[in-house]
C-alpha cells in the first residue's frame, strides 16, 4: 500500500532506523483514518499490514486535533525528561 508522501510519512522516513517498528506504524499511519477508524482498505492488504495500520489510531488521542484546551507546559521543567526520551532513541545527529 502507498499512501502520499505527507508529515506522517516525512517523519516515518526520518526516524525508520532509530525506533521499534510498532512506534513507526503509529506515526506512518496516525492520519490514516480510513484504514484504522472504518477498516475501509482491510480487503487490499496483506495479513500484517490490517493490524499495522490500526497501531495509528493508538496515538488519536495525543494527536493536535483532538486536544483540549489546558494549561500550557512548564516548558522548562518538562525539557530534561524530554532530551533524555530523545537522547534513549536517537544519536546526535540523525543519519538520513
Amino acid at each position: 500500500m502507498q499512501l502520499s508522501w505527507g508529515h506522517d510519512e516525512y517523519l516515518y522516513q526520518v526516524t525508520k532506523s532509530y525506533l521499534p517498528e510498532s512506534a513507526l506504524y503509529m506515526i506512518r499511519y496516525h492520519s490514516f483514518y480510513p484504514g484504522h477508524k472504518e477498516r475501509a482498505y482491510d480487503h487490499l492488504m496483506n495479513d500484517l499490514r490490517p493490524r499495522d495500520v490500526r497501531l495509528g489510531s493508538q496515538i488519536q488521542p495525543y494527536d493536535l486535533y483532538r486536544q483540549v484546551p489546558a494549561a500550557r507546559p512548564d516548558v522548562i521543567a518538562l525539557k530534561p525528561y524530554y532530551e533524555d526520551l530523545i537522547a534513549e532513541y536517537f544519536p546526535k545527529t540523525l543519519d538520513w
